[in-house]
């Protein structure tokens, strides 16, 4: 895994020092009461009504000022619930400082379990400390949970591992708008973080378990990149399926991991993906070993 290392230590959102100073926080209104909120880190998804604020992910603890005074720019109500779709830095960085705003922090099982221990990305060759007891989520589950909130119905359902293996999509019912979390990003290859449970046949599975809920005017909120829709989720599950029924071809071939990342396995789909901090070397390299290359 050095290689890929070596090729990830310039992810910019995860390992480089920032200046927040200049980082701003965007809103763009989708439907429904629902808008996404971008700055540095993973897409929040914001749901307003009279019943309040519901956020999905918070970025980092530098910004959370700047994403509440962008969320009481929309609704002069507070943020009840924050919804985290993984453990990620970029997407629970905010959660103590939610949680001092008076928000109730919610996940997945797995997320409030990485986020109490400290945990070794091998990706990036990186520890990341526990996080504050103040920062975990407050209420987990293991399957899925609704909530019944600003006139709609916000089912937030986990899926394989896929990115994480705490990874957790939410489907805004009324509003037909689905979060994807980082099972989904429009601008890059997949992370597959393998030290995290995440495997290349969950982000088939998570796409599955979206387009399952998908129609013609659904709007899908990515990880990282712009809303896009159903025919573009089902674009980058094909991609994944292709990319890995090759790997798993030539690895039954005896062809090697330095073989395969020469042969261009990829080069249908760099034009679209290949441009992104998961380069494509890497995404090979990472399905390769989720598929239990050593």
């Amino acid at each position: 895994m050095k290689r890929v290392a070596l090729f990830l230590l310039s992810l910019p959102t995860l390992l480089a020092a920032q200046n927040y100073d200049t980082i701003q926080i965007k809103a763009q209104p989708l439907r429904g009461g629902v808008s996404m909120l971008t700055g540095s880190g993973g897409n929040i998804g914001l749901s307003v009504g009279p019943d309040g604020a519901f956020v999905i992910d918070d970025q980092f603890e530098q910004l959370s000022a700047k994403i509440l005074a962008a969320i009481a720019a929309i609704t002069p109500l507070p943020v009840k619930f924050v919804v985290n779709t993984h453990w990620h830095g970029d997407h629970v960085g905010g959660n103590e400082n939610m949680g001092k705003a008076g928000a109730l922090l919610v996940a997945h099982d797995n997320v409030r379990k990485r986020m109490s221990v400290d945990q070794f990305m091998a990706a990036f060759n990186r520890k990341v400390p526990a996080s504050p007891a103040a920062a975990l989520p407050v209420v987990t589950f293991s399957d899925s949970v609704t909530f019944h909130i600003n006139g709609d119905d916000l089912v937030a359902f986990h899926v394989p591992p896929a990115h994480t293996d705490g990874d957790v999509i939410v489907h805004f019912v009324k509003a037909d708008v689905i979060h994807m979390g980082d099972t989904f990003m429009t601008i890059s290859y997949p992370l597959i973080d393998l030290s995290s449970g995440g495997t290349v046949d969950g982000f088939i599975t998570a796409a599955d378990r979206a387009l399952s809920v998908c129609g013609p005017q659904t709007m899908v909120i990515p990880g990282h990149g712009t809303v896009t829709d159903c025919l573009g989720l089902r674009t980058w599950r094909n991609m994944i399926f292709t990319v890995r029924d090759r790997v798993r071809a030539e690895m039954k071939k005896g062809t090697t991991l330095d073989q395969m990342k020469a042969a261009g396995l990829t080069k249908d789909f760099d034009a679209a993906w290949g441009k992104g901090f998961i380069q494509p070397p890497v995404f090979v390299e990472t399905v390769y070993r989720s598929l239990g290359g050593k």
